[in-house]
């Protein structure tokens, strides 16, 4: 359909005069009873999260999501801009969106009340809505609010003018979303200029008798304020949110790991990259593990970006040993997770007296997550036969660099190995997928005690008879 391009047109055609938050609003609610989904990608909060922010967005409240780091805030806050019209009208050439019926700007009320029906109206999209801020300390409320520009006073305009300012970031994003990160990391000066916004919905800018009655929904994230040593948000500013968010980790593994291969991007190859599920299952017991532990800070948090990272290195170590050795598919093995371990410590904040003991509580936490795994996923499964091998003087050998076809014949034709497969969820019978089940089980009966394993310290490892 062709837009109307005047107010006048725009009168006419009857369009809504309504805020920003009764946009949201009005198109949540058609939302809601179509059933669709309001925010995809957002796993894990269908029961707690999505419910608060929905009833925050009916309720017309600003918002503040507090949760510490890796909770997808920033994510949810983006999902917002879909509860936006496609566009809407704008007076043409304005700086700040000014509304064609309500005007605020001193240029626009200007033009209408010169043109009046006739003033030129344009229209803007989702995109041009929505501004995000990192608050960080140099932030200054010129960078929020506006100041003088210099520029347009050499012009020859009268400083007194209202002409004279040059907006800042939340007039320039009136009629849409704005989007302040790490609300608390803000210096208190600058959260003190936000009063006004939040609740008289007016910007003062450097004593001038300038209002200009904002229309937009703020929504800012924060650490939980006990969590943070950076900052805190001032008690009158917070009194102002309407609605508190607050996030979370996965409580269920099952989410954890469908975020993991969500976000969770495999290395460019022409190669087929195919990851066992019990060990992704391995990768999610062993965030939950460090979510948990009294050595590791739980105010700094452990983040599903932890869990992300680890998958793709995980998947980096297997590409490299089957370019390396020339197997067909690049299937990841317990032997590649050190190789997670080394990557990922840095990425942990610790809260041990020892120095030096990372790496020791890491590898104690994976030897966790392997055996939570092994025996959710092998309870009742009789490994007997492969014990009583061993017995017979069996010695498995592996390594990073070990193909999964040489790791298979050192059975021999091991009896039992398709019902391995099945028990542990791998359910193609290839050579890597086989030789990954197979090592998994291993290192699963020496966790148990059930069978010996010596490291060289060099990514190869040697399975034999316990005693």
């Amino acid at each position: 359909m062709t837009r109307p391009g005047t107010i006048g047109h725009l009168r006419e055609s009857g369009y809504p005069d309504r805020s920003v938050k009764e946009e949201l609003r009005d198109n949540l609610l058609v939302r809601l009873r179509g059933g669709s989904d309001l925010f995809p990608g957002v796993l894990g909060f269908g029961d707690s999260v999505l419910p608060a922010l929905e009833r925050g967005i009916l309720a017309g409240h600003d918002l503040i999501l507090l949760g510490e780091r890796g909770q997808a805030k920033t994510r949810l806050i983006r999902h917002l801009t879909e509860l936006l019209d496609d566009e809407v009208p704008i007076v043409a050439g304005c700086e700040v969106n000014d509304h064609p019926f309500r005007p605020i700007c001193g240029r626009c009320r200007a033009l209408v009340a010169e043109r009046g029906d006739d003033t030129p109206v344009a229209w803007i999209g989702r995109d041009a809505r929505y501004a995000e801020k990192l608050a960080t300390p140099d932030t200054s409320v010129a960078d929020l609010i506006g100041d003088v520009d210099p520029i347009k006073v050499a012009e020859g305009r009268h400083l007194a003018d209202e002409l004279t300012i040059h907006y800042g970031l939340l007039p320039r994003t009136n009629r849409g979303i704005v989007a302040i990160n790490e609300l608390p990391d803000l210096p208190e000066r600058i959260q003190v200029a936000l009063f006004n916004i939040l609740e008289e919905r007016d910007v003062q800018i450097r004593g001038y008798k300038v209002r200009l009655p904002l229309d937009l929904l703020l929504v800012a994230t924060a650490n939980p304020e006990d969590y943070t040593h950076r900052g805190r948000i001032v008690s009158p500013l917070k009194d102002r949110f309407g609605t508190q968010v607050r996030t979370h980790y996965p409580d269920d593994p099952q989410d954890e790991i469908a975020i993991m291969r969500q976000e969770a991007r495999p290395p460019p190859s022409d190669l087929p990259v195919r990851v066992p599920v019990f060990l992704e299952e391995v990768l999610a017991e062993l965030t939950r593990e460090l979510r948990g532990s009294p050595h590791v800070n739980q105010r700094s948090g452990v983040s599903v970006r932890f869990s992300i990272g680890n998958l793709e290195t995980l998947m980096a170590a297997a590409l490299r040993r089957a370019v390396r050795i020339g197997e067909p598919e690049a299937v990841p093995r317990p032997c590649d997770l050190p190789a997670v371990l080394d990557a990922s410590v840095g990425r942990i904040e610790f809260d041990t007296i020892e120095e030096g003991r990372e790496e020791e509580i890491l590898a104690r936490a994976l030897a966790s997550a392997i055996l939570k795994v092994f025996r959710r996923r092998l309870a009742g499964f009789d490994l007997g036969p492969l014990l009583e091998r061993f017995d017979g003087g069996l010695v498995v050998s592996t390594s990073d660099l070990t193909p999964g076809a040489d790791m298979l014949a050192q059975l021999d034709r091991m009896p039992g190995l398709a019902k391995l497969l099945a028990a542990v969820g791998a359910r193609e019978e290839s050579p890597g997928v086989a030789a990954s089940a197979l090592e998994f089980a291993l290192e699963g009966l020496h966790l148990s005690r059930r069978l010996n394993r010596d490291a060289d310290g060099r990514g190869a490892y040697r399975y034999e008879a316990a005693g």
